[in-house]
């Protein structure tokens, strides 16, 4: 183990960890610490729990200099948890921090600097989380069932009674659900809960999935029953894979949001993915279709397209718009959106694997004036290929002109900005988008355009 150090914090890593650098002996900058806790321009004595050559990780056990950006954490929890990272700094820190996560990661992976930096999108920091995946289980030397997410680098859930990035009604419900789970006969066979959060024809609605692996009793159906009546909470249960999940009580079940500056109103089930911040994904969603530029006769393609978060606002702008989605059950939910909407007919959804796709795929689907990329973590890599493949082959007529990266990985769109470079793109814009405060988790927005020939 190390001994207790003091250092100089310079920034943050990805994991909000504080990063500094230790002296060599001739004054030459030596190996970097990455201490939890600790904050860019705080002085700290740290203690390392893990050496490696070039790198320690440690915790800080002292604080010398304070950061002017450091505030008290609002959650008693805070620290144990491993929901929230960052709760120490400033939300407007916070986000500065992302930025800077950002640009690091465009120029250091490939340098790559955007011409302009947007104003980052941010919204409420407490209260925000719709969508969440809690953890159960049964911990008799705890006094029982434990509600929650997992401490920070451990299995082991933490012993929460209360969270405030969860809605009010949420929080103030963890402590009755532990008392009505561990009352239950599946005490033992129920080892997690989906929490989606929406809306319905009555107003905001709750609705919670019991993933469980073992049938309900009679009485366990009587106290589900009275729990959902008394805390307005909706019961799905799901036995399997997500897709079995169904409503239970009450059996008829609605869930919605809405992008009301487009008019469009998305039904989906509390095991879809959707974004877990209704506010921000609005202002995401007005700010992507700005930036992309639609006009009225514009052919859109929207690539890993979900439920039709974009596809449909973009059906509201453009002549056509082309989603593509890996889901075939996804495909289907976002057709049957689109017939919601009265969208049906300006929109084509197709089912294909898009970590798969070929230029000889995107010559078959023709020109696209416009162009969105909504990827998971692992990025775009093979579509950004095939798109720069069209320009290998001389057919840069069937490039989008522009694309909005929509990106929850800033390495992963560092990486295919590179690729699109290569293909005659220019990253003209780019910024983060504040989903999930408190957290390390940086989402972002990037705009490309295509650099004409001289």
């Amino acid at each position: 183990m190390h001994q207790d150090n003091t250092i100089d914090i310079k920034s943050l890593d990805m994991d909000a960890r504080g990063i500094g650098h230790l002296q060599n002996d001739d004054g030459s900058q030596g190996k970097v610490i990455f201490v939890e806790g600790a904050l860019p321009g705080e002085n700290v004595s740290f203690h390392s729990f893990r050496k490696k050559k070039k790198w320690e990780f440690a915790t800080m056990t002292d604080l010398h200099r304070e950061s002017v950006s450091r505030i008290k954490p609002r959650c008693q929890f805070y620290g144990v948890c491993g929901g929230c990272a960052m709760q120490h700094l400033e939300p407007n820190a916070q986000v500065a921090v992302k930025q800077r996560v950002l640009e690091d990661n465009l120029w250091h992976i490939s340098k790559i600097k955007a011409d302009l930096v947007l104003r980052p999108i941010y919204g409420p920091t407490w209260e925000y989380r719709y969508r969440a995946r809690i953890s159960v289980r049964n911990v008799p030397k705890k006094g029982g069932v434990l509600v929650g997410f997992h401490e920070r680098k451990s299995p082991y859930v933490t012993d929460m009674t209360s969270c405030d990035i969860l809605p009010a009604k949420v929080s103030a419900m963890l402590v009755p659900l532990r008392g009505l789970i561990g009352s239950l006969t599946i005490i033992e066979h129920l080892p997690q809960i989906e929490l989606a959060v929406g809306e319905s024809a009555q107003g905001q609605v709750t609705v919670m999935v019991l993933r469980i692996m073992a049938a309900l009793s009679a009485e366990d159906e009587v106290k589900l029953k009275a729990f959902a009546d008394a805390y307005e909470v909706q019961w799905w249960l799901q036995t399997g894979p997500p897709e079995t999940a169904i409503p239970y009580y009450p059996a008829q079940s609605e869930l919605y949001y809405t992008l009301p500056e487009f008019n469009v109103r998305m039904p989906f089930k509390p095991t879809d993915f959707t974004q877990v911040n209704h506010q921000i994904n609005r202002v995401l969603v007005a700010k992507a279709l700005r930036l992309l530029g639609v006009q009225s006769e514009d052919r859109v393609a929207d690539l890993f397209c979900g439920l039709g978060n974009f596809t449909l606002p973009l059906a509201t702008l453009a002549r056509e718009v082309v989603g593509i989605e890996g889901s075939d059950a996804l495909v289907v939910r976002s057709r049957e959106n689109a017939v919601i909407n009265q969208l049906e007919g300006k929109t084509t959804f197709y089912s294909r694997n898009l970590f798969e796709v070929t230029t000889a795929d995107f010559i078959a689907l023709g020109q696209f004036n416009r162009m969105l990329i909504d990827p998971p973590r692992d990025g775009a890599a093979t579509v950004c290929a095939a798109l720069v493949g069209l320009s290998d082959i001389g057919r840069r007529d069937l490039m989008p002109t522009r694309i909005v990266y929509v990106s929850c990985s800033p390495s992963t769109l560092a990486r295919d900005a590179g690729t699109l470079a290569q293909g005659g793109y220019r990253l003209s814009q780019a910024g983060v988008v504040n989903m999930f405060p408190h957290t390390a988790h940086v989402e972002s927005i990037a705009v490309f355009d295509l650099v004409q020939p001289q």
